[in-house]
């Protein structure tokens, strides 16, 4: 006791001692499971053996032990400390065998056995799970009654996951009954319910016998229809981007495609159509639905900036206001700019000398900065809410690398039909008024214009209306990296004096496009078919007659997403070129010799085109998640029906080559490496005077420089198809 009597207890003080005393003791213990589990034995290398029926990204993505990274588990690189680390846990490992075996039993192999081996070292561990899978249990029946009272049982019951002689995978069971009720829900049945009533496996004979019992309930047709989360959006509009109405049969496929629509309105951010529960009565045969909406943001803008081979530097803009004078129109202005560096008024020297040095000969397309700028106008639902229709004013300046420069102001008038197919087609109709420039041997060879008053005519200012259909159908697993699925279109344009071009801008274009993938494995084979045609009347410019097709029409080849071992548009009919300043006179004879280095070459296009690729795609042994190795093949073709001389006969040219894609958010960036085996073909030299006149200098000249002929290197973004 102290001299102011006994002292009391302080209850809070204690507690704190004993709260603190107990943190000291816990500490050191939790301290040495941490460093245990960092200081456990860092996996290198997980893999499977014996697995003859199951793939093993499967199984790896069933258990919980989990490779390191590359560069944590790639002893050459393992030393730049990069990548996560995924360590060894011993118990975790024990259950992963568990996990294993249960999965395999759940796909039919009863018998299977799992084993592993773990190699360790003084940091390390390589792990392999040994899978011994034995015979499975097969399905000998699969019985599936309750439909023999409708009349489309034959489709409801084709192609389900389960089918008899196949491994009892319950899981596929479970699939198949998943199916089955979908189906039928599609047929207007939303009640339908499906009862596993018998699974009877015997072990003795591996084989299961199967019962299951469908109850479709009652045929159905939509009821009431109500909207919830709109603020500025009229909630009568909202149902009218339905693909249903009150009154028609009930039909799943239809509520998914009616969320697809309010999607594509660009008006939400979140939408969903789905069944009333909470007014649904069950056997009514009446279907309320619920659209529940979350609008997005009535204001977007929007700006970029790029860089391409043939473009320089590029720049975009825009703005668009959504749900316009209400009823869900968006009005969208957009603007861009090209070749910023090269053309004029942005020419940069230092840019066209260094970073854009490819653009520097090209006179024609290259010497000017192009533009584009577009206001439209776009109502969601025109009629029917599978149409939408657009209204579209333009000012452009556009070029294709050395062929022609087209300047251009007008509009168009664009209607957009979704199928039930989902197939988009598009009607179009686009009325322009501007000038192509483009090279002048261009208008001599096709069109006999070799003068400077017919070349001026072909230049002229001139209305070029152009009516289109353009249907087109994709099925493919990712649109910027496809593995698997397909992708169809087919395009046909008319221009012609009954829907207001002039005489010159008559012709008409039909190109068709197809790109199947199929997945080989881990590898993917890519196929690629591309063919076109033009016809256009006769008519006379200077004297001569024939069939002209604007240089913006015709086809063009070569070049990074087409025939790989061209460069950019040097595939098909080409001519020779050189100026009357670049001939130098022979000391003897007096004679006019050309310089084979100064000669440029000259796409004229043709009006058939066939391009065709095959490209096997595979991972890359190091960076595998991030990188893809190709190897390719790609044929093709441009000529000229009813021309003279090569240019009027098709000759496929075939480059094979190899290269690499890293993935990007952007799509894959790709390193393309193409070897060409062929000349530039033997064709007519033009001679440009000085007066700007045209003759031809050599009617079968061939280059003995810059031949074509050698490794051609390709750089682009996306896949070439």
């Amino acid at each position: 006791m102290g001299p102011g009597g006994p002292r009391k207890f302080r209850p809070r003080r204690s507690a704190c001692i004993l709260l603190l005393c107990s943190i000291w003791s816990v500490t050191p213990v939790l301290s040495l499971a941490a460093q245990a589990v960092e200081e456990g034995l860092v996996i290198r290398q997980l893999k499977f053996s014996g697995n003859q029926h199951v793939d093993a990204r499967l199984l790896a993505a069933s258990i919980a032990t989990t490779n390191s990274s590359f560069f944590a588990a790639s002893g050459w690189v393992r030393w730049l400390g990069l990548g996560v680390k995924r360590r060894l846990n011993e118990r975790t490992l024990r259950v992963d065998a568990v996990r294993l075996k249960t999965f395999y039993q759940r796909k039919g192999y009863l018998d299977v056995q799992v084993d592993t081996t773990v190699i360790r070292s003084d940091q390390s561990a390589w792990i392999t799970f040994h899978i011994t899978e034995g015979e499975p249990v097969l399905v000998r029946t699969l019985e599936i009654r309750g439909l023999d009272s409708l009349d489309h049982r034959d489709r409801l019951v084709r192609d389900l996951a389960l089918a008899t002689g196949d491994p009892y995978d319950r899981d596929l069971l479970l699939v198949s009954a998943d199916t089955l009720i979908t189906r039928l829900q599609n047929l207007g049945y939303p009640e339908a319910r499906v009862l596993i009533e018998k699974a009877d496996v015997n072990r003795e004979t591996r084989s299961a016998d199967i019962s299951v019992l469908v109850q479709p309930g009652k045929a159905s047709v939509i009821g009431e229809i109500h909207v919830r989360g709109t603020d500025q959006i009229d909630s009568a509009f909202v149902a009218s981007l339905l693909a249903t109405e009150p009154g028609l049969p009930f039909n799943r496929r239809d509520l998914v495609e009616s969320q697809r629509q309010l999607y594509r309105s660009e008006l939400f951010r979140y939408a969903t159509v789905e069944l009333d529960t909470a007014h649904f009565v069950a056997g009514s045969g009446t279907v309320p639905l619920t659209i529940q909406v979350q609008e997005g943001p009535m204001h977007r803008a929007r700006a970029a900036v790029g860089y391409g081979t043939n473009d320089c530097f590029r720049t975009g803009l825009g703005w668009t206001k959504r749900n316009a004078m209400g009823r869900g129109q968006v009005f969208d202005v957009a603007a861009q700019v090209s070749k910023l560096g090269v053309g004029r008024p942005t020419h940069v020297t230092a840019i066209e000398n260094s970073i854009c040095s490819t653009l520097q000969d090209d006179s024609i397309g290259s010497s000017k900065m192009n533009y584009n700028l577009t206001t439209s106008f776009r109502r969601p639902v025109f009629i029917s809410p599978s149409n939408s229709v657009a209204l579209s004013l333009f000012a452009e300046r556009r070029s294709e690398f050395a062929v022609y420069r087209r300047e251009e102001l007008g509009g168009s008038l664009t209607l957009l039909r979704e199928t039930e197919s989902r197939t988009p087609l598009s009607f179009a109709y686009r009325l322009g008024y501007g000038s192509t420039e483009a090279t002048t041997v261009s208008f001599c060879a096709f069109f006999n214009a070799c003068t400077e008053n017919d070349i001026s005519q072909l230049r002229e200012n001139r209305l070029v209306a152009i009516l289109s259909v353009l249907a087109q159908r994709t099925r493919v697993n990712n649109p910027l990296d496809p593995t698997r699925g397909s992708a169809y279109s087919a395009e046909i344009s008319h221009s012609s004096r009954l829907i207001g071009s002039s005489a010159l801008t008559q012709f008409t274009r039909a190109i068709g496009d197809a790109a199947i993938y199929r997945p080989l494995g881990s590898m993917v084979l890519a196929l690629h078919l591309r063919a076109g045609v033009v016809v256009s009347p006769f008519v006379t410019v200077g004297g001569s007659a024939g069939n002209f097709v604007p240089p913006e029409q015709r086809f063009y080849a070569g070049g990074p997403n087409d025939v790989r071992g061209y460069n950019r548009n040097e595939l098909g009919p080409l001519v020779y070129v050189i100026l009357e300043s670049q001939l130098r006179t022979d000391s003897v004879t007096g004679a006019p010799v050309v310089r084979d280095s100064l000669v440029r070459n000259a796409a004229t296009g043709g009006n058939s085109l066939i391009v065709a690729n095959v490209e096997l795609r595979v991972p890359s042994p190091i960076f595998g998640n991030q990188m893809r190795l190709a190897a390719f093949v790609d044929a093709g073709t441009v000529w000229q029906r009813g021309g003279e001389g090569q240019g009027g006969t098709p000759i496929m040219r075939f480059t094979p080559g190899a290269g690499f894609r890293f993935l990007t958010p952007l799509g894959p960036a790709r390193l393309d490496v193409a070897y060409n085996p062929h000349r530039l073909p033997v064709s007519r030299l033009y001679l440009i005077q000085n007066d700007g006149d045209i003759v031809v200098f050599q009617e079968n000249y061939r280059r003995t420089v810059n031949t074509g002929r050698g490794l051609v290197v390709q750089f682009g973004v996306g896949q070439a198809f």
